[in-house]
């Protein structure tokens, strides 16, 4: 076979980048080691950031269907009391209270949604698109050329082997593609250690839902379908002797009890698993024709639903920049901006999963912080940086030096626009997938909107320009906004209007993520 990328692995992540590409006409193959979509409960939660990005791609599971719909907002598991709409109860460290809020513009602060319906939903529209998703079959070489790479696997019916100009490794922790690239990581090792099932609990009373700390440990208990119960063990003593051994009913068994402090009996186990606080980011996340993304990138201690939402954003962010350089529309470093900007995102995660694992250990100091961060968290109300570190609101992408305004790198909230063609909202805007430039006018500054339009002349198979009625929600003369919703460059600031004033070189910025005049694409 022959393709212009391979993605190896078909969890979302990979799923998703593949989607990604396919709109943008990129010829993109799948190869997935599992014959079917697994059923084994993983990752629940989508935060705010990652559902925001994914409305405006199209790719939100529940959306309904039309353009720019987005699902009505939902409670998390921890639930402090009434809270607005656009509002979230989550937890910290497996304290309540963290609220977590998107505006009222924007879709739910969290999705709950199945990670196995997550994917079939992703592997759906990846289809659609004209992926290739080859089921069963496991990747066993990678050759890197000065051109292409060579993928060798092998599937239901023997060998095969790929050809193509990039390979995106979303094949998870345990990552072949960041292997054979030989990308090296920082790693921290495992220091407790946790089991996880879906049992009977025998004697309900013995493991009540919710979050539950003892000297010991923690136990997390959610009720499942069918009267069983999701439970999760975490043991502060120590990491697992053997991480790769099966998990057996007897130990979860025993460790229950043992943290609990009394005999607690399970029964029917439905699936049981391992897990620890092992974390490990590559020091790179691109190495010459191999790109990384979710889990194999970056691993970490699974609190607080992080990491499913963390690769998400890895695949919004890669997937135009890999598409675009695909087809010769991108400028020089574009591809190299994903490993500049997901990176730094991944420590961060790292940096507040592991703190929030600190706050969760026994020792007396921990439980004076944990009792002081507790109250912190029921004055604050709704919002505040630590809900906006968890829901990576808070992420803002380096500026690229394009003589941009201060909102380059930022989000750009939903926000509906009067447009000559009727009213129209950001989200429903970016659908297409193509970078947008906004124009408003009658927003002062040094252009008008005739002359950001010319500028953006050369450009017209790559961006998209919509002319918009001036906005008070986004006071500048023109915006250019990414296909994952953040701001590439901002101009023509009208001074009063709270934006800053700033010289006009579009023509400059359009040049950066896109290449010189345009030239080189399809």
């Amino acid at each position: 076979m022959r393709a212009e990328v391979v993605v190896v692995g078909g969890g979302p992540v990979g799923l998703l980048i593949a989607t990604e590409l396919a709109a943008y006409g990129v010829d993109t193959v799948v190869l997935e080691a599992q014959g079917a979509v697994s059923e084994r409960p993983k990752a629940t939660t989508l935060h705010a950031r990652a559902v925001q990005c994914l409305a405006r791609r199209g790719r939100l599971p529940g959306a309904g269907g039309g353009e720019g719909s987005v699902p009505a907002p939902e409670r998390a598991s921890q639930d402090p009391g009434p809270v607005s709409a656009g509002a979230a109860p989550f937890h910290f460290a497996g304290m309540p209270g963290l609220v977590v809020t998107a505006p009222a513009t924007e879709p739910v602060p969290i999705l709950k949604c199945p990670q196995a319906d997550m994917e079939r939903h992703f592997e759906r529209q990846a289809l659609e698109a004209g992926v290739r998703v080859l089921r069963g079959h496991r990747v066993t070489g990678l050759d890197e050329g000065p051109d292409t790479v060579v993928v060798t696997a092998v599937g239901p019916s023997g060998p095969v082997r790929c050809t193509a100009r990039f390979v995106v490794g979303a094949d998870g922790a345990r990552s072949l593609v960041r292997e054979t690239a030989g990308i090296a990581s920082d790693a921290y090792p495992a220091t407790v250690s946790a089991i996880a099932g879906r049992v009977r609990v025998l004697g309900p009373e013995a493991v009540r839902p919710g979050w539950h700390r003892t000297p010991r440990g923690w136990i997390v208990a959610k009720p499942a379908a069918g009267g069983a119960v999701h439970v999760r063990a975490l043991d502060l003593t120590g990491p697992p002797a053997d991480r790769h051994r099966e998990p057996t009913l007897d130990e979860l068994q025993g460790t229950v009890s043992r943290i609990v402090g009394r005999e607690v009996r399970l029964a029917e186990p439905r699936w049981l698993t391992r897990f620890s606080d092992f974390t490990r980011v590559a020091r790179t996340f691109r190495s010459g024709r191999f790109l990384l993304a979710g889990d194999a990138a970056h691993v970490h201690f699974p609190i607080g639903g992080q990491g499913l939402s963390t690769g998400v954003l890895d695949a919004v962010n890669l997937g135009w920049k890999l598409a675009l350089t695909v087809r010769g529309e991108a400028g020089p470093g574009l591809l190299d901006s994903y490993d500049g900007e997901r990176r730094p995102a991944a420590l961060r995660v790292v940096d507040n999963t592991r703190a929030q694992l600190g706050l969760m250990r026994a020792a007396p100091e921990a439980d004076a912080v944990t009792r002081v961060l507790g109250a912190v968290l029921a004055a604050q109300g709704e919002g505040g940086p630590l809900a906006d570190m968890v829901s990576a609101q808070d992420t803002v992408y380096e500026r690229r030096g394009t003589g941009s305004a201060a909102l380059e790198g930022t989000f750009l909230p939903n926000v509906v626009l009067r447009t000559g063609s009727g009213p129209a909202d950001l989200i429903g805007l970016l659908a297409q997938g193509r970078p947008l430039l906004l124009v408003f006018s009658g927003a002062g500054g040094p252009a008008s909107g005739t002359d950001y339009e010319e500028q953006a002349r050369p450009w017209a198979g790559t961006v998209r320009v919509v002319h918009a009625e001036a906005s008070a929600e986004v006071p500048y003369g023109a915006v250019l906004v990414r296909p994952d919703g953040y701001v590439a460059w901002a101009g023509g600031g009208a001074a009063g209007r709270g934006a800053d004033p700033v010289p006009d070189p579009l023509a400059g910025a359009l040049s950066a993520y896109f290449g010189e005049r345009g030239s080189g694409g399809r």
